[in-house]
């Protein structure tokens, strides 16, 4: 039942939601990469880094790239996408697990990245992902749509594989800490129909 979804653009007072929900799309990998701004003290928690980051108005994964799924007057999920351009070929990563999802993202360029999807758990069931992903795909207009996960994402893939995308390509994954579970990243791409 999707009747009751509204798909609208954010807005950078959302920033904090935004932030945990673009968290809950990369499993805590965000929050990992955020976590860096308290190591060196410029934020006291990963999450302020990741409002701070998603409030920005510059760069791509901002505020500005992102729509939310509204239900019953809250915010219920995200997407966040734009244009990979050919900066994207210079673009040096500042961290080891950084790497193989550049190396994957240099393979798209020219293509509409939705860089994340994520809907609260006690939200999910309803569609609300199978809309979003349908709005990043009207936004990306007459360009290909391509997105990375991770392998083990079964849920994710199957939503993906059933709206046209398919797999690209793999890189594996840095692991973030000692223990971590192996997996690869997972490029999918979908054509211009």
């Amino acid at each position: 039942m999707t009747g009751d979804v509204t798909i609208r653009p954010a807005e950078r007072k959302e920033a904090a939601e935004l932030a945990v929900l673009v968290d809950i799309a990369s499993h805590g990998f965000a929050a990992w990469l955020w976590s860096g701004a308290v190591l060196n003290g410029a934020a006291d928690t990963a999450f302020e880094r990741g409002r701070n980051k998603l409030r920005e108005d510059v760069g791509p994964g901002h505020w500005r790239d992102a729509v939310v799924a509204d239900v019953e007057d809250e915010v219920a999920g995200v997407s966040i996408g734009y244009g990979i351009d050919v900066s994207a070929v210079e673009t040096e990563a500042r961290h080891a697990v950084i790497e193989p999802l550049l190396a994957l993202q240099r393979q798209v360029v020219g293509h509409w990245f939705i860089d994340s999807l994520g809907v609260y758990r006690h939200r999910r069931g309803r569609g609300i992902g199978r809309r979003l992903l349908a709005h990043e795909i009207a936004r990306a207009g007459s360009a290909p749509v391509s997105l990375i996960t991770e392998s083990h994402n079964d849920a994710a893939q199957a939503l993906y594989r059933k709206n046209g995308f398919k797999e690209a390509a793999r890189a594996e994954a840095v692991p973030l800490f000692e223990g971590s579970r192996k997996h690869d990243w997972v490029l999918f791409t979908r054509k211009v129909a």
